[in-house]
């Protein structure tokens, strides 16, 4: 079994979580985010809150243990932890997504703001679990 830093994995999806409540928020992309998913305000209204941010703090605590994992051998470096992350936001996650929004019909802003979202958190949370070992 790898070793793990738990409490690293823990700051990773803190970062994660925060750093969606600014991407989101409306001194960056959320009215644009909103307008791109085709969501109206009484829809934004109509979600349950405690499970939205629960559930979402559930998944990035996943994907960031996840990313813990792939960055667990011990000559695993910053710059190489830094890549994997690069590879797993942008390569991964965000190329994903804009696969998802294509069929969807989505404008090309939704997959910029959500694959931005996930490539900076990304990095971020290998920057967290690249330093902290």
């Amino acid at each position: 079994m790898p070793e793990i830093n738990w409490l690293a994995v823990l700051a990773a999806a803190l970062s994660m979580f925060v750093l969606g409540g600014v991407w989101y928020s409306p001194a960056l992309f959320a009215k644009p985010w909103q307008r791109a998913a085709g969501l109206t305000d009484a829809q934004l209204q109509a979600g349950n809150p405690r499970l939205i941010f629960g559930a979402a703090f559930v998944l990035s605590l996943l994907m960031a243990a996840n990313l813990a994992f792939f960055l667990s051998g011990p000559d695993v470096t910053l710059g190489f932890a830094l890549g994997a992350a690069l590879a797993a936001g942008l390569g991964w996650a965000a190329f994903g997504t804009a696969i998802l929004a294509l069929f969807e019909r989505r404008p090309l802003a939704y997959s910029l703001i959500n694959g931005g979202y996930l490539t900076l958190g990304f990095l971020i949370m290998g920057l967290i679990l690249g330093l902290w070992r």
